[in-house]
């Protein structure tokens, strides 16, 4: 069906919720249309929210990034960009931000003693890892850079582009994005290319003679204005034939991304374009996905009334060489005068407020971009075209090319926007104030480095060795003729195994289990504890040592972990659960994202992963959903929060150590009790877990709070930090009740 014999039944109603194509993000995508319907039905109801749905593999942080959130959250979006790696819904609904700063503490002190910090570990649901302290911590966190005058001030304009909300007389009436839809708002089907449109733009159709050969994606279904959307990117490379794919990144609604694919071309390379792809032969050379692998994914991936989105997407159509019927072009949805067309890199800018295709990396990000097309036709498809005449594209694309001559006005909003305006300058621009609270407090400068007590901290090694402990277990007394390959098979369907022994020293044999994840220890010994295997009652349980002796409370604690509680562990995936999951996500409710480990050396899929959910309760469902006899999968709810399981598995393996007792002579009682007086970290640690629940609890409603533990430095190498945020009220409001 052509689209646009669709336009007659495109008037739906508005409060009707659009149904969504599988993604690995329906929680998420449906929450953020939620929020926008909340927004225009009661204004009223509005609750500045985070989100941290955006966040790198390896959940770090820079200090730089924190930098971009504190900016956000004070000025708001007409002002400065929107921060890269979260969201923060209703910045202006924020009555207040605050920072705590605990000198001296690292991610190690926090999971070391878990238990005393009660507050942070309840009452913040999002956790993210720092990068190991600067000499200057605070300083960096708020951007501030060496003392300048105020004439040097307004030299840092240079490159920037001017407030969209700046005043310029125009005549909306002749912006030919009001000429082409005009200025009412429409629905999805009405900024769908017709097919005269797509023969124009060289869109590859169905019967043309240099589309022979073209693999149609089977997508034939009613579109309506509740057909799903899917960003499309693609990456090329020059060959002996001329343009080939290297790569392709597919984003769902919600911003998840549901295929990223390298792919080996078919002719010989002359060109691997890096300055654009970002791709090189050291990167394709281990690759063995071939085009015709990738159409066959694509095809299996996008329901038949999918509608693909991209900037310039006819080129990306022809490198994959595939027909599809259904398509929103930004580069012509966001129309230009004279048939030109906006760059990917200025929409981004202008209309989302980000950057990307940064000088600084090499080349695009599909992913990125393919992100970026599907933020830019869900922005046109809620404001709608008189709010993009209105923010005089034109005018603004003029403005950034005089800028690039050395040109153009400089004024407090541009000095606002700059990347490297330092927070306290923004605020002095503003007559605005930010409170930094912390232990210690300088007026003249903001020194993180001097009279500061740094305390004692276990080494990585040692951290690594107590997860590795915990995720330990032995499992005994097995017969000596039992079927020991069946027994191992057993142990190894919880969970991706590190090493497996067996012991001997005992009168009936042992097994020693080594799991890689702590949610697969947990899971055997929940599991196995006491069942007959071969007519032998079985104990399985962890090693009993100085880091194992508070397990059972710890494990107990990380259920309750405000981060852990809406995910599941499962094992026992295969390569197909991806395709299977997404093609029964309907009956997954406030699924937010599906977190597939890699194995690092291979970079193949692990087979175990980790579902994330808006609710215990959502969680708790497709637990029981996904043990059942149709999906046959083990699994639990979750215990180790994302960024330290990034983090864990990062170490070097020769951090970890034989599980087993490890006597160590004590000090005398004298010594014992002067420490736990004086410095002890548990003393620590303690008293900043009470004073934090106390000046959180007195925060008023509305306050973003950020706890921050930059990390330390010792003689035996730099420690990461850690970071915690929430906004006051939000996760009381949110957090679920247990379910019985």
């Amino acid at each position: 069906m052509e689209p646009q014999r669709e336009r007659a039944g495109r008037h739906l109603k508005k409060d009707r919720k659009r149904r969504r194509g599988p993604n690995m993000l329906v929680g998420a995508a449906e929450a953020m249309r939620a929020r926008w319907e909340l927004e225009e039905s009661q204004p009223e109801a509005k609750k500045a929210r985070l989100s941290t749905i955006l966040f790198a593999e390896n959940c770090e942080v820079t200090h730089e990034q924190l930098c971009e959130l504190l900016k956000y959250a004070v000025l708001g979006n007409s002002n400065v960009s929107k921060p890269s790696w979260c969201q923060l819904f209703h910045q202006n609904q924020l009555n207040n931000v605050v920072v705590f700063v605990l000198q001296g503490m690292s991610q190690l002190h926090f999971y070391r003693f878990y238990m005393e910090f009660g507050v942070l570990r309840k009452a913040f649901m999002h956790k993210f890892r720092l990068p190991p302290p600067s000499s200057n911590f605070l300083a960096d966190i708020i951007g501030l850079q060496k003392k300048q005058t105020t004439g040097d001030l307004s030299k840092m304009v240079e490159g920037s582009l001017p407030s969209t909300s700046s005043k310029v007389s125009i005549s909306l009436q002749n912006a030919p994005i009001i000429q082409k839809y005009g200025s009412k708002k429409v629905g999805l089907t009405r900024c769908l290319l017709t097919k005269e449109e797509m023969k124009t733009f060289h869109f590859p159709l169905q019967g043309f003679p240099d589309c022979e050969n073209f693999v149609p994606t089977k997508c034939h279904g009613s579109i309506t204005d509740n057909s799903p959307l899917f960003g499309l990117d693609c990456e090329m490379c020059l060959t002996s034939k001329g343009r080939e794919l290297t790569r392709i990144s597919l984003v769902a609604e919600g911003g998840c991304c549901v295929m990223d694919e390298l792919v080996k071309p078919d002719n010989k390379v002359l060109d691997y374009l890096t300055s654009f792809s970002g791709i090189t032969k050291k990167i394709l050379n281990p690759v063995t996905t071939k085009l015709k692998d990738v159409q066959r994914q694509l095809k299996a991936l996008l329901p038949p009334d999918a509608v693909l989105v991209g900037h310039s997407l006819g080129l990306d159509l022809r490198a994959l060489k595939m027909i599809h019927p259904y398509v929103i072009d930004t580069s012509l949805l966001y129309v230009r005068e004279q048939g030109r067309r906006f760059k990917l890199k200025f929409l981004a800018k202008a209309i989302l407020g980000k950057d990307i295709q940064c000088p600084h990396r090499l080349g695009h990000d599909a992913t990125e971009d393919a992100r970026t097309t599907l933020e830019l036709a869900r922005y046109f498809l809620k404001y709608g075209p008189r709010k993009i005449a209105e923010l005089n594209l034109e005018a603004l694309a003029s403005h950034q090319e005089l800028l690039a001559t050395g040109q153009g006005p400089r004024n407090t909003a541009e000095v606002v926007q700059q990347s490297n305006t330092s927070v306290l300058e923004c605020l002095d621009l503003m007559g605005q104030k930010l409170l930094f609270l912390t232990r210690e407090a300088e007026t003249s400068e903001l020194s993180s480095s001097r009279n500061c007590q740094t305390i004692k901290c276990l080494t990585n090694k040692e951290m690594r060795s107590k997860w590795t402990e915990m995720s330990t277990v032995y499992a005994g007394p097995f017969s000596k003729n039992c079927n020991l390959r069946a027994v191992k098979r057993l142990f190894k369907s919880f969970g991706p195994v590190q090493s497996m022994s067996l012991v001997l020293e005992t009168h009936q044999p042992h097994l020693c289990i080594q799991y890689e994840v702590l949610e697969a220890a947990q899971l055997a010994i929940e599991s196995l504890d006491g069942i007959l295997v071969e007519s032998m009652c079985i104990k399985v349980q962890r090693p009993v040592t100085e880091l194992t002796l508070d397990s059972s409370t710890l494990v107990k604690e990380l259920e309750q972990d405000s981060e852990n509680r809406g995910t599941i562990y499962l094992s026992g995936v295969n390569q197909t659960f991806k395709e299977h999951l997404l093609q029964q996500s309907n009956i997954f409710l406030g699924l937010e994202a599906v977190i597939l480990p890699k194995d690092l050396t291979s970079g193949k899929q692990k087979k175990y992963c980790f579902l994330k959910f808006k609710t215990f309760g959502s969680a708790q469902r497709a637990l029981n959903i996904l043990k059942g006899k149709d999906w046959k999968l083990k699994g639990r709810h979750a215990l180790t929060p994302r960024h330290l399981h990034a983090w864990l598995r990062g170490i070097p393996p020769e951090s970890r150590r034989t599980p087993g007792v490890r006597v160590i002579p004590p000090p005398s009682e004298q010594q014992a009790l002067q420490v736990l007086k004086v410095d002890h970290p548990k003393i620590a640690a303690w008293r900043w877990g009470r004073k934090i629940g106390k000046l959180y609890h007195s925060l008023s409603p509305g306050t973003l709070c950020l706890i921050l533990l930059p990390g330390t430095k010792s003689t035996h190498g730099s420690f990461s930090g850690l970071g915690l945020m929430g906004i006051k009220d939000e996760e009381e409001s949110t957090t679920p009740k247990i379910c019985s």
